[in-house]
Formats: C-alpha cells, structure tokens, sequence
C-alpha cells in the first residue's frame, strides 16, 4: 500500500515527493472532492494524506470516506496555512464515530 498526497500547495508536496510520496496540488473544492474520489478508487493507496485548508473545504465527503469505508486512511497533516488544531479534528472524529466526548 501506498501514501498519496493532497495537498494545497507546491511546498509540501515537493517534500513529500522527496520522501517517496507522489501527490497532487489543487485549490478549490471540485478539485479537492475528484482528487478524494479517485485516491479512494486506486488499490495501490492505503494512506492519504490532505493538509488542513483541504479537509476543511470537503468535510463532508473527508468524513463520509473515514466513517463508512475501511480504505484509504485520511490523515490530515498541517502545513504552513494551518492553524495546528489537529487534536480538535481528532476529538470531533472519535466523537462521531464511536459517540464519546473527549474533554481537552
């Protein structure tokens, strides 16, 4: 299985791409749901990787893909233009997935 990238901007996906992980760079919310859609359809990829500003442009699909598929794994990582409150969307996933709170 394979990492794949989606990112928002050239800075992170070159580093990824010096670490092996091939990805691809979109800005607007269209692009962002097809670039989703056809990761999930690839066999080869296990784990994809979406910065912040992304996810939040397509929450909906971002947690209908984790919540009713078992593959890929959607992680979402910070970058430059985040604002770092990835515990947040971790406490918000567990939360709608399993129904328990958890208290920061």
């Amino acid at each position: 299985m394979q990492f794949f990238l989606i990112s928002d901007n050239m800075d992170t996906c070159i580093g990824m791409r010096m670490a092996g992980i091939d990805g691809v760079v979109v800005h607007e919310r269209a692009e962002t749901e097809t670039a989703l859609l056809n990761a999930a359809k690839r066999e080869d990829i296990g784990i994809v990787l979406m910065t912040e500003k992304l996810v939040k442009l397509c929450t909906p699909l971002v947690d209908d893909l984790k919540l009713n598929r078992s593959r890929p794994l959607i992680v979402e990582i910070p970058d430059r233009h985040g604002n770092g409150r990835i515990k947040d969307t971790i406490a918000r996933y567990v939360h709608d997935a399993i129904g328990i709170r958890i208290d920061r």
